[in-house]
């Protein structure tokens, strides 16, 4: 399967595609004004102090720290290959990282069929196969993410879960109610499960037949293959070490960049767990998480008494590195993909 091409794609998809990157990008510009409009004229040049201010050789440590996570990841990768017989290169198989990562910044989730897709064309790895390592390898992510949000919970209680309690769990419990003491919910429930079993049922030999049920029958079936590769796996403790490896280098990152600023250099590593954690769901709901982002470290780092222009100082500033190195390592990796395929258009002239 060749590498996925947004312009040759039919026009019913390139409108889906395109609705549902301006819906994410609207979302975040959305959070960069609602973040911005609010602040005085003495608060906008706080932030413009602090961007003149900030120490940036941390930044550029950050950055290169960014580029060694991708390469464990490619590292990472490249173990889920070996069970099923296939041995990528490292070159490749850290262009197509870094070109998902690319793509993921226009149309969230392109990357992942995109970096599949590149394996396909220049190593001769079955998409099917590739997709499910990646399958298996965002449900690890997640695993460990929600590893790493109780660990903040449980360490970070005294600030987190003051916020808690006074900023979410009221809203939550004014919002919601328990669905158990109502009868009729529980009976409408009820009798749409059981319409959905039937319906299943009856039309079971359409439902094997259409589109759908073979897109989803593959991922499961790809993410079984997935599953077997990393039960299969011959370095498993290289494994962990690569998957533990990387988290730390994604907070190192950001914590790295405390330093900047000397409102921020005393934090404590607890610190930077509670922002990386947070932060992290800011780059899950807008593409490269823009605008959301560093709004979500800004709230973060004012539970620790951090000043709003600093937080979000702060929160630019690290996304900003994240995103220009993504921006720069993964266009060049796509410049130097098709160089790769323009040498053996002419070995194969030859």
């Amino acid at each position: 399967m060749a590498v996925p091409d947004v312009e040759a794609a039919p026009l019913k998809k390139r409108i889906i595609l395109f609705l549902k990157f301006s819906i994410f990008l609207s979302l975040g510009l959305l959070v960069i004004w609602l973040s911005l409009h609010n602040l005085s004229p003495s608060e906008k040049n706080a932030i413009l102090e602090s961007f003149r201010d900030a120490n940036y050789n941390w930044v550029i440590l950050a950055f290169f720290l960014g580029i060694c996570s991708h390469i464990l990841r490619a590292l990472r990768w490249r173990i889920f290959f070996e069970p099923m017989g296939f041995h990528p290169s490292f070159k490749n198989t850290f262009y197509a990282v870094m070109v998902g990562y690319f793509a993921n910044m226009a149309f969230p989730r392109l990357g992942e069929v995109t970096r599949c897709g590149i394996l396909t064309k220049y190593e001769g790895i079955p998409f099917n196969k590739s997709f499910g390592t990646v399958i298996t390898e965002r449900a690890l992510d997640m695993i460990l993410f929600i590893l790493l949000f109780f660990l903040m919970i449980f360490t970070q209680i005294g600030t987190i879960g003051h916020y808690l309690r006074t900023n979410v769990y009221p809203k939550i419990q004014g919002k919601f109610f328990d669905p158990f003491s109502n009868p009729l919910l529980i009976i409408t429930l009820a009798a749409l499960v059981i319409a959905a079993v039937v319906s299943v049922f009856i039309f079971r030999k359409r439902i094997k037949n259409s589109r759908l049920f073979h897109k989803v029958w593959n991922l499961i079936a790809g993410f079984g293959e997935g599953l077997k590769s990393l039960a299969r796996i011959n370095h498993p403790l290289l494994f962990v070490f690569y998957t533990l490896a990387i988290w730390f280098l994604y907070f190192m990152m950001l914590y790295l960049c405390f330093f900047c600023f000397a409102e921020t250099s005393h934090l404590s590593p607890g610190a930077g767990l509670s922002a990386l954690v947070l932060g992290t769901v800011g780059i899950m709901v807008t593409p490269g998480g823009i605008g959301l982002y560093p709004a979500i470290i800004q709230e973060t780092l004012i539970l620790y008494g951090i000043s709003k222009t600093t937080g979000l100082a702060l929160g630019w500033i690290s996304w900003s590195a994240q995103t220009i190195m993504i921006l720069m390592v993964g266009s060049l990796s796509l410049i130097l993909l098709s160089f790769n395929k323009k040498r053996n258009e002419q070995i194969g002239a030859h």
